[in-house]
């Protein structure tokens, strides 16, 4: 059976990337940190800023009676799963590849939820489902699964 060849393998964190891996590498770095700094503020102004000035009438046919309970879920579970994958990804653990795939959903998943329940569109909902998306593209460009040059072609196996 033929191995793929090394521009299509996946990269095994903690080892030599090449270039473009690299840069998918600090891509994914920034997507992350920036979701995990947007989740940070905007659950403790959830929490300590009353709902940052949304109104409770957004709540209505809600399960939720205050905006305590979405801060702590987008502070903790959001947030929580964005600092796994950054710390992971910074110390090179061999799990923040999966952190990365798990705090990337959870993001969309977020904004999937929170559009549905809530009677207002904003641009936020645009930017942070686009920011989880770019983080999961960033995972596989990074670990090789999708290949940056499109003129890289797997060899068949045999």
């Amino acid at each position: 059976m033929a191995s793929l060849p090394a521009s299509v393998r996946p990269a095994v964190p903690g080892t030599d990337l090449s270039r473009p891996r690299r840069l998918w590498w600090l891509a994914l770095l920034v997507v992350g940190w920036f979701n995990l700094l947007s989740a940070l503020g905007g659950g403790l102004g959830l929490i300590v800023g009353n709902g940052m000035g949304m109104p409770m009438s957004w709540l209505v046919g809600t399960p939720f009676d205050s905006y305590v309970i979405p801060g702590f879920i987008l502070l903790v579970v959001i947030g929580g799963t964005q600092a796994l994958a950054v710390l992971g990804q910074h110390g090179r653990q061999p799990w923040y590849t999966g952190a990365a795939g798990v705090a990337g959903f959870g993001m969309i998943i977020w904004i999937y939820v929170e559009v549905a329940l809530l009677p207002v569109y904003s641009f936020l909902h645009t930017l942070y489902f686009v920011s989880g998306t770019l983080q999961l593209i960033a995972l596989l460009l990074c670990l090789g699964i999708l290949p940056a040059d499109r003129r890289v072609v797997a060899e068949p196996l045999e």
